[in-house]
């Protein structure tokens, strides 16, 4: 049926500054927004409406007004909300500062993102309706794996290991493509015995424990990685506004990319473009082009 997409949903509050705070710092913003962000809500929208894709979103929300801000917010990108479970915690929150040459700090609070630790039997029926599912790590280890248990045969489990945690034997085992940041990938080497942060030898070793890899780069685009084989993808030359977000709009329109039956390369050409067009633009979901931008510009 598409994609279904388990991960986080967060109210982004966004802070435009002069520069990122060192420690003990206090800046006056130059502006000040709320909009919907979260791992896991961003590349759902970013499935929906940069790839025009068939996309669910599981996972949950508060019993509040940013949840149903929220709920609203992927509805109109046309994500189906149905399987949105609503909690008795808050919805969870990001507080982001973004500096003026586009680079990010944020600070999560997990909220209803972290007493989301049980799949129900609605969300693993949505699941095992997916083409690709498609996670991340912002929500509790448990569910992903669960959800990843829970797909169809035949469909791509999609990981994108973010934030840095280190991933448990069965969830390596479930693994279809791996997507992560430079950082990312030296991370998830270290925890598998690397005994420094080289790149180039994080990628061997993450190679050998996964077919497909894709270790996203920023400005330079990113490496594909199949069967040992790489690939490098450059990125489009733009002067970026706001980077939060960039990575997941690539993420989501790679695993949409994917379900409508691109190769991995493929499918991380077109990320590539979606992403350099959201970096141009303020916001994680508000800056995800539609998908006749992506085609333009492809």
């Amino acid at each position: 049926m598409g994609v279904v997409v388990v991960g986080s949903a967060n109210m982004d509050v966004v802070s435009r500054v002069p520069r990122i705070p060192g420690p003990g710092e206090t800046l006056l913003a130059l502006s000040f927004a709320r909009g919907g962000g979260g791992k896991g809500a961003n590349q759902a929208v970013a499935a929906a409406r940069a790839a025009g894709v068939q996309t669910v979103f599981v996972g949950a929300v508060g019993r509040d007004a940013d949840g149903d801000f929220l709920r609203a917010g992927l509805a109109g990108a046309g994500v189906d909300t149905g399987a949105i479970a609503t909690s008795e915690e808050p919805t969870g929150t990001a507080l982001i500062s973004v500096a003026e040459d586009g680079e990010n700090a944020i600070v999560v609070v997990g909220g209803a993102n972290a007493a989301f630790t049980t799949l129900s039997d609605q969300q693993r029926e949505r699941v095992s309706t997916a083409d690709v599912l498609l996670a991340q790590l912002e929500i509790a280890p448990e569910v992903v794996l669960a959800a990843a248990q829970a797909r169809p045969d035949g469909a791509r489990f999609v990981l994108n290991a973010a934030p840095s945690a280190p991933l448990s034997e069965q969830m390596w085992a479930e693994i279809d493509v791996l997507v992560v940041n430079e950082h990312e990938a030296a991370d998830l080497a270290q925890s598998l015995g690397a005994p420094d942060r080289d790149l180039d030898a994080a990628v061997e070793l993450l190679a050998e424990r996964v077919d497909s890899l894709v270790v996203t780069l920023g400005g330079e685009g990113c490496l594909v990685v199949e069967n040992r084989r790489r690939t490098t993808v450059p990125a489009m030359k733009v002067t970026p506004v706001d980077t939060t977000g960039a990575g997941d709009t690539f993420v989501g329109v790679l695993g949409a990319r994917l379900a409508l039956g691109d190769d991995l390369v493929e499918a991380a050409r077109w990320g590539s473009v979606a992403a350099a067009l959201a970096v141009q633009r303020p916001g994680a979901q508000s800056g995800v082009p539609s998908a006749d931008e992506v085609r333009a510009a492809r």
